[in-house]
């Protein structure tokens, strides 16, 4: 029985052991088929065309421009756009006839499954698109919001599950100073950096090195190799992710970078928006959220630690400790210039711990979260709004809450944090565990 005392018990009981992530195994299975390759060959398109067009937009705006060089500049810009079209036809059905081995990077969509407990992940920004459990009477629900098709993902702004890096989170105007050396990185949320810029790891095309879909415990594992000076960022980075299932209703994550030649900063956080209620059905103010968080960091109008401090929790809003409702005090802080909660807190402890704990009294359904991070911000959909997503459902503010496990906001702009930086050889290591039980 789902709901029974004793499931509850077993859910609740799950080893550290139960939620590692596995390493190795078998290769891709080679799989692709003509959406993959539509798919690949649009995404591709998008990609390119947007960085012709920055760059055209560059060339005329930046200096006053006579009309036959407007012409040729024109020309020129669709000459490269038709030729990287064909190009990228080529490579993409040249790859699917060569039967994928080994490894894939056309976009496609892939189930992980464990009895009635399912996930679904896109390698398009290594994204999390749905999780698909049983509430306490048995009846099944997606507990995450996001979209319907890959390719309103592309266009994606309120970062519906993707992994964000190289750095996620805020860099305060964007700039850093790393060995004596001051690097720009792209600006993209106001006059300041977030989620690694314009097209951070959410907005790339990760590939599939392995997947298994059934079994004991199904698994995806994503490679994605960050080149020196994108977006700003120093030295290359290889980059992998593995979300991976165990019983009893155990979604694993683990995201691991190695800095390849240069010292550089690295900060991944995974962006889901949970309503464990059901997508779509409601907002999350009525979940209780419980938070192993004693202290959090002050953020300014910018969502930065402008100050530096490290404050209490106690006697604020921000007091999560025992088992609150979400929306008890949400009207009391500002996540920026809204109401609602957008901030920063500093986990209590160390290593592998208990993180939060949420529940949805509705459904039954809970969610514990276990991560080795130092901090993690506390996201409540604040800018909701009208929103569409999955299955003909709108967002409304406060639809859903995203618990993202990550270093201090702004770290490489304030040595009194922990240090995010990678040195080369070093590997960047961020364990995640999300424990269901209803």
């Amino acid at each position: 029985m789902k709901g029974s005392d004793q499931s509850k018990r077993s859910h609740a009981s799950t080893s550290a052991a139960q939620v590692s992530v596995r390493n190795q195994a078998g290769p891709v299975p080679p799989r692709t088929n003509s959406s993959e390759i539509a798919a690949g060959i649009r995404l591709y398109l998008h990609l390119y065309q947007e960085t012709i067009e920055n760059e055209l937009h560059a060339s005329l705006s930046s200096r006053p421009v006579s009309c036959p060089r407007r012409i040729a500049l024109l020309t020129m810009a669709g000459a490269r756009l038709s030729l990287a079209f064909l190009c990228l036809v080529v490579v993409v059905v040249a790859s699917a006839l060569a039967g994928g081995a080994g490894a894939r990077k056309t976009v496609g969509e892939y189930v992980l499954r464990k009895g009635d407990f399912s996930v679904k992940i896109t390698n398009w920004g290594a994204t999390m698109m749905s999780v698909v459990l049983p509430d306490s009477k048995g009846n099944l629900a997606d507990v995450v919001l996001g979209l319907d098709t890959i390719a309103e993902y592309v266009n994606d702004t309120n970062y519906f599950g993707p992994v964000t890096g190289r750095v996620g989170q805020r860099i305060a105007r964007g700039r850093f100073v790393l060995d004596g050396k001051v690097y720009h990185t792209y600006i993209n949320d106001g006059r300041n950096a977030i989620h690694g810029g314009h097209r951070g790891f959410s907005k790339v095309i990760w590939t599939v090195k392995e997947y298994v879909g059934g079994g004991d415990s199904p698994y995806i594992t994503l490679y994605y190799r960050s080149f020196d000076g994108e977006q700003g960022f120093p030295g290359d980075l290889d980059a992998y992710v593995t979300y991976q299932l165990s019983s009893p209703y155990v979604l694993a994550l683990r995201m691991n970078a190695t800095a390849l030649n240069k010292a550089t900063p690295v900060n991944f956080l995974q962006h889901t928006y949970w309503n464990l209620g059901g997508q779509g059905r409601g907002d999350v103010l009525g979940h209780t959220l419980q938070l192993s968080a004693s202290r959090y960091t002050p953020l300014d109008e910018e969502l930065l630690p402008s100050s530096g401090v490290v404050a209490p929790v106690a006697g604020t809003p921000y007091d999560f400790r025992h088992p609150t409702p979400i929306g008890a005090r949400i009207r009391q802080v500002m996540g920026g210039r809204i109401a609602g909660y957008d901030i920063n807190y500093v986990i209590d402890g160390e290593g592998m711990r208990k993180v939060a704990a949420a529940r949805d009294g509705a459904s039954g359904r809970a969610l514990e979260l276990w991560a080795n991070q130092p901090a993690m911000q506390l996201y409540t959909g604040n800018w909701l709004n009208n929103t569409k997503g999955k299955g003909g459902k709108v967002y409304q503010q406060y639809g859903g809450f995203c618990l993202e496990t990550q270093g201090y906001v702004d770290a490489v702009n304030h040595p009194e944090f922990p240090s995010m930086t990678v040195r080369p050889g070093q590997v960047y290591k961020h364990d995640m565990a999300f424990k269901f039980s209803f």
